[in-house]
């Protein structure tokens, strides 16, 4: 095992060699992790004092998670040029040639990149942190508990695998270290988003949330390890010299994946469309069985933490429930007014969310979205037992006429996206990335016209003109 290891360290100690011999990027690291910690507890301080002006009653301790947090990001960033510059810029100063002629596997090449451009940042961001945390400690402010602070390293840890991770893969892609700095953009500008959201939590001490947090970051992180080790061949960082957009090609490759040859939309249909199911059958089979968890997951979590909320609720606040209950719209009176291309049109822009949503994280946050809308149909089962009315009726009447259509639309639409995330993992021989994505686009709008779209139009004319009338004849009843 060792002796597999070798050549990682090899061209870890090598990479790093070079690294020390920049000052460009060693001295602004330097000032960055040493001199942000002061500025931003300088910067901290004014904001409490200036909100506490008017009535905010902030204290400092609230800021301190999501200060750590901020301190462990920015040296990061700086540091990510060395992973952007880690294949393609060997390449432009003439010495990839000699590294890829070793002797050494393609993922000991990878991950010996790989080690140095995380542990780089992850230095600068440790160090940064303790300073921090050492002038906060000094001026007699209370540190965040063990269990926060385990959370801020892991968050910090995971940030940089993830931004480190995509560099790479970036610099394996592009042509010139131009074009790589340029994508940085969408390392960096994702991850702050995310960071908010992370900060959020951090505020209200949501503890929880931000573990699963933490592990969406990591998975999402070791797809992209395994992307970049997929997609990296040395004849292709040796053979291209140029990046075009070539958008002939673009459309050229697209509608040939798309028709598939087909002479005749039954020939489409019967062996296109056929085949691209054939190929996310799997994946479908996967989504089946996480719908099946997710519902009951959400059946059990209703019934054991709001019925003892119900139980423990005094009669004002059940009074008030019952007031919210009855403003509700009245079904009868909604019931002709239900838009089928409303429905339609609502319907369609979810399922392109789940896949621009999955397409962004290998398939993650579409399968996350996923869950929380099946999560939606056994946690109002839970709750139509908790007030006593039976769910069944309602189920046959509400959902099942409708959903038929649409919960198979779902599932087919969301596999889809878990199919696109597993290939774009797998090592395709012969064909380059971009390649592999327009085929996956392809096979994504194949289903979606043919299978998803109709289903989906179904479904809102089903909802919007038979469902309403089934289910004010069950509550009538």
């Amino acid at each position: 095992m060792f002796n597999r290891l070798r050549p990682v360290w090899l061209v870890a100690k090598r990479e790093l060699r070079d690294q020390f011999r920049d000052w460009r990027v060693l001295l602004p690291m330097a000032i960055l992790t040493l001199c942000f910690p002061f500025l931003m507890n300088e910067f901290a301080k004014e904001t409490i004092e200036f909100l506490n002006q008017y009535g905010a009653n902030l204290v400092l301790e609230r800021l301190i998670p999501i200060s750590i947090m901020i301190i462990g990001f920015f040296p990061i960033t700086v540091s990510l040029v060395v992973a952007l510059e880690s294949f393609v810029g060997e390449k432009e100063r003439g010495t990839i040639e000699p590294l890829l002629t070793a002797p050494f596997d393609d993922w000991q090449l990878y991950f010996g990149k790989l080690l140095v451009g995380a542990v780089t940042p992850l230095t600068a961001s440790y160090i940064s942190i303790g300073l921090y945390l050492f002038m906060i400690s000094r001026q007699g402010l209370a540190l965040p508990d063990g269990m926060v602070m385990l959370q801020l390293f892991l968050l910090t840890t995971a940030h940089a695998i993830l931004m480190v991770s995509a560099a790479i893969v970036i610099s394996v892609q592009s042509t010139s270290v131009k074009a790589a700095n340029l994508l940085a953009s969408f390392i960096v500008i994702p991850v702050a988003i995310l960071m908010q959201g992370e900060a959020v939590l951090l505020f209200w001490g949501n503890e929880t949330v931000l573990w699963l947090g933490i592990l969406g970051v990591l998975i999402i992180a070791l797809l992209l390890i395994r992307v970049g080790i997929s997609h990296f061949e040395r004849e292709y960082l040796l053979g291209r010299e140029i990046d075009t957009l070539n958008f002939k090609w673009i459309v050229r490759t697209f509608w040939r994946n798309f028709k598939g040859g087909a002479v005749s939309l039954r020939d489409w249909y019967g062996r296109v469309l056929a085949d691209s199911l054939r190929r996310a059958r799997p994946a479908l089979l996967l989504m089946f069985l996480i719908a099946l968890t997710s519902a009951w997951a959400s059946y059990e979590w209703i019934m054991v933490n709001v019925s003892d909320t119900i139980e423990k609720a005094s009669p004002k606040d059940l009074a008030t429930i019952e007031e919210n209950i009855e403003e509700l719209p009245d079904l009868a009176s909604m019931r002709g007014h239900l838009d089928a291309s409303f429905l339609f049109l609502n319907n369609t822009r979810s399922m392109v969310i789940i896949f621009l949503a999955g397409l962004t994280s290998f398939s993650v946050l579409g399968v996350l979205i996923y869950i929380l809308n099946i999560a939606l149909i056994g946690g109002v089962y839970a709750l139509l037992e908790l007030i006593g009315i039976s769910p069944i009726p309602i189920f046959l009447a509400g959902v099942l006429p409708h959903g038929i259509f649409e919960i198979p639309a779902l599932m087919i639409g969301s596999a889809v996206v878990l199919y696109i995330g597993a290939v774009l993992v797998t090592p395709q021989t012969g064909k380059s990335m971009g390649e592999v994505i327009l085929e996956m686009l392809a096979d994504w709008a194949k289903i979606f016209v043919g299978v998803v779209v109709p289903l989906l139009a179904l479904a809102a004319v089903i909802e919007a003109y038979v469902t309403p009338a089934l289910l004010l004849k069950v509550i009538g009843g």
